[in-house]
Order: C-alpha cells, then sequence, then structure tokens
C-alpha cells in the first residue's frame, strides 16, 4: 500500500490556512466598510440621536437654547411657501410644565390631528430644556396651524404662523431663554418671509381672541423693542 505524501498532504493544509486567513480578513473588511457607512448614514439622516420626546409627528430638529442657527428651519424645508405666510401668532401652553408630547395630546383631546403650532419652546421644566425649540410638522410640511379662536381665527390659522411658549403667563413670566429664544426666532422668520415685525403682523393670541394667551406676565414691550432692534 502506498504511503500518502506528507509534502503534498501539508501544502494542501497550508493552502487551506491561507485561505481560511484570506477569508477572514475579507469578511473583516466587509464588516468594517458597512460600520462606516452605517455611521455615515447616520450622520446624513440627521435626526437628533437619543432623544424620545413621544410626538406623533415628529419634530424637524431640537436644539438647547443658543445652539440651534435659525437658518437650519428653512434649509430642511422641501418647498417654503413664503407668500402664504403673513402673520406670527404667540401663545402660551396655559400649563408651567409640558413639551410637544403632552401639547399634542391637549389638541388631540380637542380633535386635532396632532399638534396644532408651528413651534414650541421649551422653559426648563417638562422634558425640554430651558429655551429649546422644537418644530413641529407644520412647518415641515407648509400645514396651515389649529391655534387661533376669535372672529378672525380662520384667517389666523391659513395664514399665520404659531409660536407657543411652555408656561402660563398668567401666573408667572418666561424665562430669558425662551424670550431669547422667542425673539431670533420671530425676527428670522419675519426676515425669512417678509413679515413686518409690527403689532399688525406679529400679535399675541389675546389681540385677536378674548382670551389672556399668553398671558399678563408676557413682556410684549421687551419683545417689540427687541424686534425693532433687530429688523
Amino acid at each position: 500500500m502506498a504511503r500518502p505524501n506528507r509534502s503534498r498532504t501539508s501544502s494542501s493544509r497550508s493552502r487551506s490556512r491561507s485561505v481560511s486567513g484570506r477569508s477572514k480578513i475579507v469578511w473583516g473588511g466587509l464588516v468594517g466598510a458597512m460600520t462606516a457607512v452605517g455611521g455615515v448614514l447616520l450622520l446624513l439622516d440627521g435626526r437628533p440621536l437619543g432623544r424620545s420626546d413621544g410626538l406623533s409627528v415628529p419634530p424637524l430638529m431640537a436644539s438647547s437654547a443658543g445652539a440651534l442657527d435659525m437658518d437650519g428651519i428653512f434649509s430642511r424645508l422641501k418647498t417654503l411657501e413664503k407668500g402664504r405666510w403673513k402673520a406670527i401668532v404667540i401663545h402660551h401652553s396655559g400649563a408651567p410644565t409640558g413639551n410637544p408630547a403632552t401639547i399634542t395630546a391637549d389638541h388631540k383631546k380637542l380633535g386635532l390631528n396632532g399638534l396644532g403650532h408651528h413651534f414650541v419652546i421649551g422653559n426648563g421644566s417638562g422634558g425640554m430644556d430651558d429655551g429649546e425649540l422644537q418644530v413641529g410638522y407644520r412647518w415641515r410640511e407648509q400645514y396651515p396651524g389649529a391655534h387661533a379662536g376669535g372672529p378672525k381665527g380662520d384667517w389666523y390659522n391659513q395664514n399665520a404662523l404659531s409660536i407657543c411658549l411652555v408656561g402660563n403667563g398668567d401666573r408667572q413670566g418666561f424665562t430669558k431663554a425662551q424670550m431669547a429664544r422667542l425673539a431670533q426666532l420671530t425676527s428670522a422668520l419675519c426676515r425669512q418671509l417678509g413679515i413686518a415685525p409690527d403689532r399688525e403682523h406679529v400679535v399675541l393670541h389675546s389681540q385677536i381672541a378674548p382670551t389672556t394667551d399668553p398671558g399678563a406676565s408676557f413682556n410684549d414691550r421687551w419683545l417689540r423693542q427687541t424686534l425693532a432692534e433687530t429688523n
């Protein structure tokens, strides 16, 4: 009986180990490449990671006070209907704490499909940072609001943007960070959309409806002065 050729067997084992080693290198490269692509996709996606605010329709972006570039609320829109937006209405949520999810829940109880405001500014209580801005789907999709009452409520819902401050302005004033973000956002909207920053076009809800909203403690004088200086 012929004996097996040891050199041939050894050569086969070497080739096998070599192929196995190359396979590991190839698979390792594929996994690395897929991991890198996944990281790039997460960066391109642009969604805030690690945040869960319970909104039925996620906001466009979330940011702590002072960190949001206002240009971002325009650059991320698919389309911008400049001609349709003719005014801005300022509201409060009516509760000392809250966030877009809690306000959305309240609005759904009223029969709305979701958040009735275009923008919400937090006060640091209820899940949002102080001065944090949440941009709602009504702005992202350029949908009408569902926020205004009074004789001309329908017109304001169709043609005016809504900014809601978390808090109850009848009980206490709003924070400095909230007011600063409100002025920053309002000023940017006025400039980009061609809305005059005066009392006729930037209105409190109490100016157009039988309500105290956004409350007796709202510092309207400061807002008017700031808008005049920045526009």
